[in-house]
């Protein structure tokens, strides 16, 4: 409030007790500072920030065939239309494989983080911090060398221990990924400028949390699918599945509201959206657990340089036997069901999906009422930006990435095996030595040596 009156020309502060001559040069300076960063906040916390409001980029076909119609049921044709439209392009990135699904999360990846660095910039270009954009592009890329680079480290081992240049680059990763960083900082550092030191690290924590939500879930994203597809699309579609059902029930029988961050959510659409998302997981699973092509983990496969799907499945992908509790059986009147345990743990996913994902798009709803816009940008018409429709992805990439280490993975013999023979031959005798005489201790080599005789 005192620069605000000092700008207004009614200064009533105090006058300030006399410094010596020698610190009146720095105390100027300090006050020009302050002052100037002062500024800077009452731009920043007062009225709406400056953020171009993305234009209505709805195809003109859909505006003319839907014209007639009142902008509630347009915008209810129109959110159709464009969902049927990105459910057949993810049936069809499906359909063309491991690869192209990892291409396409990265695509995804860079394009939120770009929705999310603009409306930085558009709030702050005002300033001309220098380098900013340049700066944030930067550090994505080194934070995607860096896990980029440990996911082909750990998936393709053999392929990049038989690469000199690849081994070489494994070897000293991490390193290089610090540096890489490193530079960064410093470049950050040297482009400080005196009169906008608070706001350029406002933009400089902007920048790292957009990595940290956007690229580090981008990269759980990968792991889950080489975990299996399944671990991939089951998530994805149960995300997919709550916020189509929830916006049903809530169009049709919405009438509570459910969180004021989110006005046009309700209970009605919460709940539905909850049960509806339950059904079409146990049975979307069943469908998806027959096929080996989707439970398989994606492996590399060094003989013909490409991805492979195919293993035996394990028990969690074959179907059980299980006994129905004495209330189910009263109503379903069967004793015994046949399910996939996958089943029983989709309960989890979409239970997930639609109690806890949901608070990915309240949070998302937050931040673009902090800076008074509507959507993240209007790449799909009717749905806004790509972060609109991945805020609560990400969120649960997470979830399943820690589901899967707490609950469903084990040791893995081949990585193990893959990382013995790249260890020098003395090495590698030592290894055996010691797990044969653990096996003799234990008992168990001679009685395969006496089952082989």
């Amino acid at each position: 409030m005192a620069e605000l009156r000092h700008r207004g020309g009614k200064d009533t502060d105090p006058p300030l007790q006399q410094q010596p001559s020698e610190d009146k040069g720095s105390d100027s300076e300090l006050k020009v500072e302050k002052d100037a960063s002062s500024d800077s906040e009452v731009k920043v916390d007062s009225g709406a920030p400056e953020v171009p409001v993305p234009a209505d980029d709805t195809p003109e076909v859909l505006n003319k065939a839907l014209s007639g119609l009142s902008s509630r049921w347009r915008n209810w044709w129109v959110r159709g239309i464009l969902t049927l439209a990105m459910i057949s392009f993810f049936f069809l990135i499906i359909y063309l494989g491991p690869m192209v699904l990892m291409m396409i999360v990265l695509i995804v990846q860079i394009k939120c983080f770009q929705e999310i660095i603009t409306i930085g910039y558009s709030v702050y270009h005002s300033y001309h911090l220098p380098w900013f954009r340049t700066l944030s592009w930067y550090f994505l890329l080194c934070v995607n060398y860096f896990f980029y680079g440990e996911t082909v480290t750990d998936s393709f081992f053999t392929l990049v221990q038989r690469e000199e240049p690849l081994r070489i680059l494994s070897k000293y990763h991490r390193f290089i990924s610090f540096a890489l960083y490193l530079m960064g900082f410093c470049m950050f550092v040297l482009s400080l400028v005196k009169k906008h030191y608070r706001l350029q690290f406002y933009m400089f924590g902007w920048t790292h949390v957009t990595l940290l939500i956007v690229v580090t879930q981008s990269h759980l994203i990968i792991h889950n699918l080489f975990e299996g597809m399944i671990w991939f699309i089951v998530p994805i579609s149960c995300v997919i599945c709550n916020d189509i059902m929830a916006y049903m029930f809530g169009f049709f029988f919405g009438r509570t509201p459910l969180i004021k961050l989110s006005p046009k959510k309700t209970w009605e659409g919460f709940i539905g959206g909850l049960f509806s998302t339950i059904v079409f997981g146990i049975m979307f699973s069943y469908l998806m657990a027959g096929y080996r092509y989707f439970v398989c983990p994606v492996e590399f496969n060094n003989d013909s340089n490409s991805f492979q799907v195919y293993c035996e499945p394990s028990e969690l992908f074959q179907l059980q036997v299980y006994t129905l509790p004495a209330i189910l059986e009263s109503f379903t009147g069967w004793s015994t069901v046949r399910l996939y345990p996958f089943q029983i743990h989709s309960i989890a996913l979409s239970s997930f999906a639609s109690i806890v994902g949901p608070f990915g798009g309240f949070f998302a709803s937050g931040f673009k009422r902090a800076f008074k816009i509507k959507d993240f940008a209007n790449t799909i018409p009717g749905h806004g930006g790509i972060m609109d429709r991945f805020d609560c992805q990400y969120l649960m990439a997470t979830f399943v990435n820690v589901y899967i280490a707490s609950f469903i993975r084990g040791p893995n013999p081949s990585k193990v095996i893959q990382q013995l023979l790249a260890l020098r031959v003395d090495q590698q005798l030592y290894i055996f030595n010691s797990l044969k005489a653990h096996l003799t201790e234990k008992g168990l080599l001679a009685a395969l040596e006496d089952a082989v005789a």
